[in-house]
């Protein structure tokens, strides 16, 4: 009974971060009708920063780096980079579309992931890549030229950037023992000192100081950073990580639903039909990585409980 609560206790909250990470792309839209791109991925990420070092302090983690040098590349990669694109993607493309967009990263690292880290990809698994790729063809809509073209490669390229920060965080990690709470604070630190001087160094207007920005600048500091960070790592200690990454793909989902409510971003039907291609080979993706991990694991069992017999 203490299992279930638990898992019923992870479940609840999972639910709960999908609903504030897939709001926020309604967030970051909405704000930019009051700051430069730049400024509010710069002043969101510095600020994150800061709450996640006070995550660090409350939790009596580490507060000192490890690897600078491969931190200041992750940093650059998962938080300049990746976090600079997605709000440019957002100046002209529709929330929940871009966000569909960026989560097409588990296609990406399934072939960075074999190139730089030698893992197998299944064959099932690259039918499931050939399905997004259709899904990505449908909304990019090659045939047409449509007004978001540029916004819809920005997005793609930052699922693209998101999956190789995930494979350099993983060498990292592999060559060095880190607390992963304290870099990621470090590297969105460092990421967010890059955006900052291309925010100063770029021309923009001031941000209007608008009830609205200054809440969607707490939300995503406070809500979509500090804490939604806290209550992943709650989930994956007590979800096994296949299960939690499956729960993941809610969060596009909410970002679709909550940019055709708010925004009235309803998607064509060709770009529908893509958005249904990509989730399916999302979930299978998922779903063949959590087996795997399932099939390893009772391997490893089965083998233990031979050799203690």
């Amino acid at each position: 009974m203490s299992r279930d609560r638990k898992l019923l206790g992870a479940a609840g909250v999972m639910l709960l971060l999908s609903i504030i990470w897939g709001y926020n792309w309604v967030v970051m839209k909405k704000v930019m009708r009051y700051v430069d791109p730049f400024d509010f991925s710069a002043l969101r990420t510095f600020l994150g920063s800061l709450a996640l070092f006070a995550v660090l302090v409350l939790r009596r983690r580490p507060l000192r780096p490890v690897a600078l040098g491969g931190t200041l590349w992750l940093g650059l990669l998962q938080t300049a980079a990746f976090t600079g694109l997605i709000q440019w993607a957002l100046v002209s493309g529709g929330a929940g579309k871009t966000a569909v967009l960026v989560y097409t990263m588990p296609f990406w690292l399934l072939p960075l992931a074999h190139a730089f880290l030698g893992e197998r990809v299944r064959g099932s698994q690259w039918l499931a890549v050939g399905l997004a790729l259709v899904g990505l063809v449908l909304i990019l809509e090659p045939w047409r030229l449509g007004g978001d073209t540029q916004s819809t490669l920005m997005a793609v390229i930052a699922g693209l950037v998101w999956a190789a920060s995930a494979v350099w965080a993983k060498r990292l990690r592999g060559n060095v023992e880190v607390d992963l709470l304290s870099l990621t604070a470090w590297q969105m630190l460092f990421g967010s000192l890059v955006l900052c001087v291309l925010a100063w160094v770029l021309p923009s207007e001031p941000p209007q100081m608008t009830p609205y920005f200054i809440g969607a600048l707490v939300y995503n500091a406070l809500f979509a950073t500090g804490l939604a960070w806290l209550m992943w790592l709650f989930v994956l200690d007590r979800l096994p990580a296949g299960l939690a990454g499956l729960s993941s793909l809610a969060v596009p989902a909410v970002g679709v639903l909550s940019g055709w409510i708010e925004l009235g971003e309803r998607p064509s039907t060709t770009e529908s039909w893509g958005m249904t291609c990509i989730a399916v080979a999302l979930l299978a993706i998922s779903a063949i990585s959590m087996r795997g991990r399932n099939g390893v694991a009772a391997k490893r069992a089965a083998v233990a409980g031979r050799g203690r017999g």
